[in-house]
């Protein structure tokens, strides 16, 4: 028989789901261990740098158990049972023993508190959850009772769901009398009253406040009232806006080598500016992208400062600052390769980066060294030359290559400065000085020095660089150039976009596109160096044929380049499991000795993909053959990297 047929869930600002405890508690741990020095390394099931294994936790007292979860009812909602399992610490930890009895007491007595929050969730507020350890009702065993037995200790959880509520009457007031369309905080009379849909209401409400300049926003008044005669719930919140403020003077706690005031200023939190979180999320990000701290913190003070403005603290601590690396390659085609790199994060203080780069690559396939591939590279970066907002970049570059399309030494020198106008939006402009010996299809030994102005602007809202799920990318070039000793004036200009949507909630099935496309306008094909030309085919392009093998080629089959390009690839992406996908694709291009497109064939690649998840993003292999193959063209492709292929 029902005692009450209302029933008070919460009042005031008391906690309303225990689960929100829960979820606090377990994202502190996760910090926790994420802080401790890894031991070892794992890829593809092996463990490489695996340390000493001896500071595992052992069990005091361990004892075993058995768990079911029994929920009343002639027909039980296979979906509210698997909740309440995911719910259940009892049932996720049933393969692990606990120590002694009173861990199984305390235990079970977190999953009453746990139960009862996913009834909530799941709109039920006259459940009844009964946990009985070896026959005994949980409510009534004394903490230091003894549960030990010859077997495993059988656990029943027993729950009664009971009826599932609706939202009745709703109100929503400030404390300055204002009311709010509950409807449109997602709070509608009729509809099912879970608890997750008020959390998230009154997060919207008090965010909503933030967003307009009150940084002290609050829920003071909650009443949650049960009807269980008539099935509804009806609430009462009460909000507190709060001042408005501007923010006040920032300041950076944590700083070891890196300048203080450089941070501050990086931060890019304007003194009198009106309060925003956004803006201290932003900040959060823009130091993080600096590379030269291991954790950071922004917040705005729990309290205003005596001229009524919000003081923002920054709390950082700074990573190793130096590193260096290598690795080796090996082609079946292009022999062996050595890479080395070093490496400064904080050259002078203010978080400049200095990076020595070097490669070596035909190792065993030629002894001659006109004909190895090799690379040096000094790349420099500073930010905030102009602002947060802003980097500066140079490079110094010597480079030999010896492609099928052409043969070329190079010393390059080039310098930019980017700016990024929304965390979606950045423009650049730089100066690219490059002298190259150049031997191709038109010109032996060709000695050449291009002069080039590179314009850029990039819009990117993927959800995840490495491997997105969501959002879409566009980029446009437009990059006049000079050719000294030629006397040759050109522009090149270049499109390219790329589209990904994920098909169900869980993202495992994810549609992606791309398209791309460029001309080059005022000299001939041979006036234009080699290297500035363009090339399609390979990985990064089309799939299934040789790289840059697609377009215009000379009297020995060797490609030419051309004035313009036409690319596509269309990709399913299919989660096998939380680590493994595929991923079949289809693409097509064209590269033309015009600038119109003009005289070109389309080339089309299809093949499959294996991906699979690490945490720096996920491993490619791709196997693509050539739908309408050349004379010249392969049999198949294989083309492997880390992240997607676009």
């Amino acid at each position: 028989m029902m005692k009450h047929a209302r029933t008070k869930i919460s009042e005031a600002r008391g906690p309303l789901w225990p689960r929100r405890l829960s979820a606090v508690l377990c994202f502190g741990i996760a910090i926790t261990v994420s802080a401790v020095p890894a031991q070892a390394f794992e890829v593809f099931g092996l463990k490489l740098f695996e340390g000493d294994q001896a500071d595992t936790i052992e069990v005091v007292d361990p004892l075993s158990y058995t768990v079911s979860i029994e929920v009343a009812g002639a027909d039980p909602d296979a979906e509210l049972r698997t909740e309440l399992e995911a719910a259940s610490q009892l049932v996720q930890g049933a393969d692990s023993p606990v120590s002694g009895s009173i861990g199984l007491i305390q235990r079970a007595n977190g999953d009453f508190e746990q139960l009862i929050a996913a009834l909530y969730e799941n709109a039920r507020y006259a459940g009844e959850v009964r946990i009985l350890l070896d026959g005994k009702p949980l409510a009534d065993l004394p903490p230091d009772t003894d549960l030990r037995r010859s077997g495993p200790v059988p656990v029943r959880i027993l729950v009664d769901p009971g009826k599932q509520f609706r939202f009745g009457d709703v109100t929503i007031r400030d404390t300055d009398g204002g009311t709010y369309a509950a409807a449109e905080q997602g709070l509608t009379t009729g509809q099912l009253a879970k608890s997750t849909v008020i959390l998230n209401a009154e997060k919207v409400l008090v965010r909503d406040l933030e967003k307009n300049g009150h940084p002290f926003a609050q829920i003071t008044g909650r009443d949650v009232v049960a009807d269980h005669a008539r099935g509804v719930l009806d609430i009462s919140l009460q909000l507190e806006a709060g001042p408005i403020a501007p923010f006040g003077q920032t300041s950076v706690d944590g700083t070891e080598s890196v300048n203080s005031d450089f941070v501050a200023r990086m931060a890019g939190i304007p003194e009198g500016e009106q309060y925003d979180p956004a803006a201290l999320t932003a900040a959060e990000k823009r130091l993080r992208s600096l590379e030269v701290f291991s954790s950071v913190n922004v917040r705005g003070s729990d309290s205003l400062s005596a001229d009524g403005t919000v003081p923002v603290q920054v709390t950082v601590a700074e990573r190793k600052h130096r590193f260096l690396g290598a690795g080796a390659t090996y082609s079946s085609t292009d022999g062996g390769g050595l890479e080395a790199y070093w490496g400064h994060r904080n050259l002078f203080g203010r978080a400049e980066k200095l990076r020595i780069e070097a490669s070596v690559s035909s190792l065993g396939e030629t002894t001659d060294a006109k004909d190895m591939a090799w690379r040096g590279a000094m790349l420099f970066e500073k930010p905030g030359v102009i602002g947060p907002a802003s980097k500066f970049t140079a490079k110094l570059e010597v480079e030999q290559e010896n492609l099928d399309a052409y043969r070329r030494f190079s010393v390059e020198a080039a310098a930019g400065v980017s700016y990024e106008l929304t965390p979606q939006q950045t423009v650049s402009a730089g100066v690219d000085v490059e002298y190259a010996k150049l031997t191709d299809s038109f010109n032996v030994d060709l000695e050449t020095i291009t002069v080039a102005l590179p314009l850029e602007y990039v819009r990117d809202t993927r959800n995840n660089k490495l491997n997105p799920t969501t959002g879409t990318r566009l980029s446009l070039l437009v990059e006049p150039a000079y050719e000294i000793n030629g006397g040759a004036t050109f522009v090149k200009l270049r499109a390219e976009a790329s589209a990904y949507r994920a098909l169900d909630a869980e993202k495992k099935f994810v549609v992606a596109g791309r398209v791309a496309a460029g001309s080059i306008y005022g000299a001939d094909l041979a006036s234009i160096p080699a290297n500035r030309r363009f090339y399609a085919g390979g990985g990064g392009s089309v799939r299934g044929y040789g790289y840059q093998d697609i377009g215009p080629l000379d009297a020995n089959g060797s490609p030419t380049g051309g004035r313009s390009m036409l690319e596509t690839s269309a990709e399913l992406r299919i989660g096998i499991t939380d680590t493994i996908g595929v991923v079949p694709f289809v693409d097509a291009g064209l590269v033309s000795s015009n600038e119109d497109f003009s005289g070109a064939e389309f080339k089309v690649g299809a093949g499959v993909g294996l991906r699979y998840q690490t945490p720096f993003g996920p491993l490619r292999v791709d196997v693509a053959v050539p739908l309408n193959k050349g004379a010249n063209d392969p049999d198949y492709g294989i083309y492997a990297g880390i992240g997607q292929a676009f």
